[in-house]
């Protein structure tokens, strides 16, 4: 494992591991490549495998699977570490998901500035759930926000009063859009997916997209065209610092 030193987006300088690709056949970039096609845009493995077919690359769609199983929770907490400090209000919410044909659900949080918190999947939409997911929520922020907003769902507001009682909750279904625009692109790639093959695989995909996927996405129409590729530039060098290559705007072509 390779050791590198980086300053994260909470001002503290910490020590990360940069994942290692050694005894891979491909070199890391084009790793990290297949890695940030399969979570920023809503293609499949065999969409990806026929893009890096194109540029020369052969390179089967199950070792794109296994590479985005193992790199991208990595890719994604080392994102984490990264980004800005949360805002002190909490968006929270829940919409279901199809896992095998059977309704499942979703929970999100997200800041006033719509940067994603945390996710959570669960079987049930009750309170036993939303206790779970806050407490994986503060565990994960280390830190109690001065108010959360949800809509009217009761178990909000039951596991409120367990776990960050102190916390101001302002409920109301008109409150709450950036937490629901944020299940957005989650809804154009269940799509491309066709559902998920379980609960487990649903966490363990859309806890590394959720991360990988906001990163490559500002808020375009509040820059102008110049701001946008300077911005897109800057978290591109974050991406390989993140992912501990080297990438240019052409990838290495290998016979």
């Amino acid at each position: 494992m390779i050791f590198g030193v980086i300053v994260s987006g909470r001002g503290l300088s910490v020590d990360a591991a940069v994942p290692s690709y050694r005894g891979y056949r491909y070199p890391g970039e084009v790793i990290a490549h297949c890695v940030w096609l399969y979570h920023r845009f809503p293609l499949s493995l065999r969409d990806v495998e026929e893009l890096m077919l194109e540029r020369g690359i052969t390179v089967s769609y199950e070792t794109i699977r296994a590479w985005s199983f193992k790199f991208g929770p990595d890719n994604a907490a080392a994102l984490r570490r990264r980004r800005p400090e949360a805002s002190d209000k909490w968006h929270l919410d829940e919409v279901f998901i199809k896992v095998q044909g059977l309704q499942r659900y979703l929970w999100r949080a997200v800041d006033q500035d719509g940067q994603v918190l945390d996710i959570l999947v669960t079987d049930k939409r009750d309170t036993a759930a939303a206790r779970r997911f806050f407490r994986k929520l503060l565990k994960g922020e280390e830190a109690v926000p001065r108010v959360i907003v949800t809509d009217k769902l009761r178990s909000y507001g039951a596991a409120h009063r367990e776990v960050m009682p102190s916390v101001e909750h302002r409920c109301s279904k008109y409150l709450n859009n950036r937490a629901e625009n944020a299940h957005l692109p989650t809804r154009r790639r269940e799509y491309a997916m066709q559902g998920f093959r379980s609960v487990g695989s649903a966490q363990r995909f859309l806890a590394s997209f959720s991360r990988i996927s906001p990163h490559f996405r500002p808020p375009r129409h509040l820059m102008t065209a110049s701001e946008y590729r300077t911005e897109m530039s800057r978290r591109f060098t974050t991406w390989n610092q993140a992912t501990g290559t080297n990438r240019t705007n052409d990838l290495i072509l290998i016979g």
